[in-house]
């Protein structure tokens, strides 16, 4: 029924942020179907859609966690630590980092703080659960999926810092691999483009046009990806050419370019 599923590592726990919907949903959705007696914990402000939940042999455990809180994400932190350790088997851990937030227009817009926010949820809050959480993944094994964007690999105008978000996030992933060299633990960026979720009318632009990769195919890739221990992964063969196309243009002319393809796309809800 379900085709290209992941083999995934022995894994006795996976900790989410942002399961509670879209990308994150799908993740802890499939994690049901191919790893059922992983225990899986969902790291947001909501808990887990039913239909995602009913995949398990255990409910996966909820910590509410407002990500964009510094103090919110110290207790969310501290509660999964506590959770792993008191309820999840021993074992290896997989590290989601999930959650993003974004926003459209010329910067700053009309709502300078949702900037900021952006910058506290895909950038500091990662780095944050990430520091905090490392000791417990270096005594128990696994490692970390974090979930940057096709736009990690250009500068993106009207995006402007969605895009720096997930460049850092690209950035980062890869040298702390190297850090992580030699200590058995993975760490895996995989940069999705468009997909269908809400993220695109939470970030003020509506449903982007052409085509997008389902939640559910993301998911799969991305997991397959961790799997096989790729320092980074583009899924879809569109997406990969524009990123290599990207790439290959001089910096200045690959965000005319990213600002004339968003200008077109966008159209009339540009502000």
């Amino acid at each position: 029924m379900f085709r290209n599923i992941p083999t995934l590592p022995e894994l006795s726990a996976a900790v989410v942020t942002g399961g509670s919907s879209g990308l994150g949903e799908a993740f802890i959705g499939l994690l049901g179907r191919v790893a059922p007696r992983v225990a899986v914990c969902n790291l947001s402000r909501r808990p887990i859609a039913e239909k995602a939940r009913a995949a398990f042999h255990a409910a996966p455990h909820h910590v509410p966690c407002d990500l964009a809180d510094p103090d919110s994400l110290a207790r969310g932190a501290e509660a999964v630590a506590g959770w792993l350790a008191a309820s999840a088997p021993t074992g290896p851990i997989l590290l989601v980092n999930n959650a993003g937030l974004g926003a459209f227009g010329r910067f700053p817009g009309e709502d300078p703080a949702r900037q900021l926010a952006i910058i506290d949820v895909n950038v500091r809050a990662v780095v944050d659960l990430t520091g905090r959480l490392l000791p417990v993944l270096r005594a128990r094994g696994g490692g970390i999926l974090n979930v940057a964007s096709v736009v990690a690999y250009q500068p993106t105008p009207y995006a402007a810092v969605y895009g720096a978000s997930k460049a850092f996030l690209l950035s980062w992933s890869l040298a702390l691999r190297e850090e992580l060299r030699g200590s058995g633990l993975r760490v895996v960026a995989c940069c999705p483009g468009t997909t269908a979720t809400g993220f695109f009318d939470a970030a003020g632009l509506g449903r982007l046009p052409g085509a997008a990769m389902g939640a559910e195919a993301v998911a799969r890739f991305a997991l397959r990806a961790w799997a096989r221990d790729q320092p980074h992964a583009v899924p879809g063969l569109h997406n990969r050419l524009l990123t290599w196309a990207g790439s290959c243009l001089p910096r200045a002319a690959s965000a005319w370019v990213a600002g004339l393809v968003l200008r077109r796309r966008a159209g009339p809800s540009l502000p």
